[in-house]
């Protein structure tokens, strides 16, 4: 069955035609519309142009690579990124996700993980659209229901709270500000200080502690907030 999220724009930057050529037959053959482009101004000048649903990049390429495309990208837009590697170590991954990064995946991969790892990204960028429920490790959130739960242990809190976590968990390991956390959680047409941003977060967090899970939301000195489960650093 066709959805919404078939019908979305992906842009591939590969400074490899094979490999770029590859991947846009692949998610052709699944509805997507992609574009394809090589690293550096190239990708920069596609994205801004075409301004794409989702963005797929390799990590190693020059002159621009997958990072610092990563961190371009993400200066001006929230939109989601894939970022392909063959490094499978925890360094590349980690910065990657710092960068940006919605998701990193390992090459070899198959047609068949890729386009799992597309429709995942797009589901929890769009929760509500596609009525499925969000989890990040142990944490599992249902928009329909209201319900949140760590584990087996349920965690009640309040509606903002609840959609603060939910956007959070869209977007796991991703830094946000205050002024983002506002425009993307409350509107940006709701006139609110950012200060409240951080009172909404101590309520989240004492909601979490219901399940002893308060650190999954932690605080990123002089940029913001993120939902993460690796340890702060």
């Amino acid at each position: 069955m066709t959805t919404e999220f078939d019908k979305s724009r992906v842009l591939v930057v590969d400074d490899e035609p094979s490999v770029a050529n590859a991947l846009r037959h692949v998610l052709l053959m699944q509805g997507y519309h992609v574009r394809t482009a090589a690293a550096g101004r190239n990708a920069l000048a596609s994205f801004h142009e075409w301004r794409p649903r989702l963005v797929i990049t390799d990590l190693r390429m020059a002159p621009m690579n997958g990072i610092e495309l990563c961190r371009q990208i993400r200066a001006a837009s929230n939109v989601p990124i894939i970022v392909l590697s063959g490094e499978d170590d925890e360094g590349p991954k980690v910065e990657a996700l710092d960068s940006g990064a919605d998701d990193y995946v390992v090459k070899p991969f198959s047609p068949r993980e890729l386009v799992s790892r597309v429709r995942a990204v797009f589901r929890r960028r769009a929760p509500q659209k596609s009525g499925e429920a969000i989890e990040y490790g142990s944490l599992r959130i249902d928009p329909a229901r209201h319900e949140v739960a760590v584990g087996e242990r349920p965690v009640k809190m309040g509606l903002a709270e609840f959609k603060l976590l939910r956007f959070l968990a869209g977007h796991p390991e991703r830094v946000f500000s205050r002024s983002q956390l506002l425009d993307n959680v409350w509107g940006d047409h709701v006139f609110i200080e950012e200060r409240t941003v951080d009172v909404h977060v101590l309520r989240l967090r004492k909601a979490l502690m219901q399940a002893e899970a308060q650190d999954l939301v932690q605080t990123v000195r002089g940029l913001g907030y993120r939902l993460s489960a690796r340890p702060d650093r």
